[in-house]
């Protein structure tokens, strides 16, 4: 278990264009209201935001445009130049090119340079470990300040002149799951009093001889592979990340002595509108207001860590308690942090 007290001293976020409901979706794709009312019943997830035009497929917003924008904000929330970060960690697992990095194309919009860079190839707990990475490398004593992204543009899959009539179950499921967005924070050694401190911090590969619960292939200038971009085993994620969530937790309240009568915020994992609700239940910490944005901007990957915190962030009183957790379906990593506003 890894234990600080680093603060999280400001977060931000980024969503491409406006919020787009499951009924214009149902609309867009020839979809009736029976498929409307499914999804509203298993997946839960009500609206979502997409970087591309589902009319044409032109792109609206790159994976770089929202981390900047989600780390300017993160920037000015924090009352922070550019000039003021030592240090860059991002996680996503969709960049908008192999090279050069999202993270060094974001940096350079935002002003910052000479400093150490790092982007973390990883599924939804990339950015807890881009946390993680961050934050070991500011208990050393060499740098003071960094900035933290993640995030994923999952839209660029998408076919939008495809017969989406044909497609099975499993790749529609991914039509209404998955959005698109980016969020930041700004992580500082020896902050200023009233921050949000890193308490506790661990991410874990646990998919030994387990097979893949997500995958995401790589076609790069072209589409000429015979297989989904995208797939999702939706039954192993919605056995096996309630189990792991809770397995987080424990572990969380154990090496730190908390109680679950500690926790004034639950961060879930999110996936859907639906499972995060499941795993929230399935979690039983009744006390603790629950803070979950699936159901409102759709499965960004990456990114919907940062949305939770900046809710958090902005609610935690002096002495509140929070817990996040995060889990990566692709080859199983679970994940979590605990906050505690000073």
């Amino acid at each position: 278990m890894y234990r600080s007290d680093i603060g999280i001293v400001s977060a931000g976020t980024g969503l491409p264009g406006d919020a787009i409901g499951t009924a214009a979706l149902a609309k867009r794709f020839g979809f009736g209201t029976p498929w409307e009312h499914w999804v509203n019943t298993f997946i839960g997830t009500t609206s979502r935001h997409l970087a591309i035009d589902l009319e044409t497929g032109e792109a609206r917003a790159t994976l770089a445009d929202l981390g900047e924008e989600a780390g300017r904000k993160a920037l000015e929330s924090a009352g922070l130049e550019p000039g003021d970060v030592d240090l860059v960690v991002m996680g996503t697992a969709t960049p908008d090119l192999l090279m050069p990095a999202t993270v060094n194309q974001i940096a350079d919009r935002l002003g910052i340079d000479g400093v150490p860079s790092f982007q973390l190839q990883s599924g939804c707990s990339g950015a807890v470990q881009a946390m993680h990475v961050a934050s070991q490398l500011l208990s050393t004593g060499e740098y003071r300040t960094a900035l933290v992204l993640g995030g994923d543009v999952c839209a660029k899959h998408v076919v939008p002149d495809a017969d989406f009539s044909r497609l099975p179950p499993a790749e529609l499921v991914n039509l209404v799951l998955f959005g698109d967005g980016a969020g930041a924070v700004v992580l500082r050694r020896e902050p200023e009093p009233g921050a949000a401190l890193l308490r506790g911090l661990f991410t874990r590969l646990v998919g030994l001889g387990r097979e893949p619960g997500q995958t995401l292939a790589w076609f790069g200038a072209n589409r000429t592979f015979d297989r989904p971009a995208a797939t999702e085993d939706y039954k192993a994620i919605e056995e096996r990340v309630p189990v792991m969530a809770v397995e987080v937790l424990k572990e969380l309240l154990e090496n730190l002595d908390w109680s679950e009568a500690d926790l004034g915020y639950l961060l879930p994992p999110q996936l859907s509108g639906r499972m995060s609700t499941l795993i929230g239940e399935r979690l039983a910490v009744p006390h603790a207001r629950q803070i979950t944005r699936v159901h409102e901007i759709g499965n960004c990957g990456n990114g919907l860590v940062f949305f939770q915190l900046e809710r958090a962030l902005a609610a935690m009183g002096p002495g509140d308690r929070a817990v996040g957790v995060a889990i990566e379906s692709s080859k199983w990593i679970k994940s979590g942090f605990a906050l505690e506003r000073t």
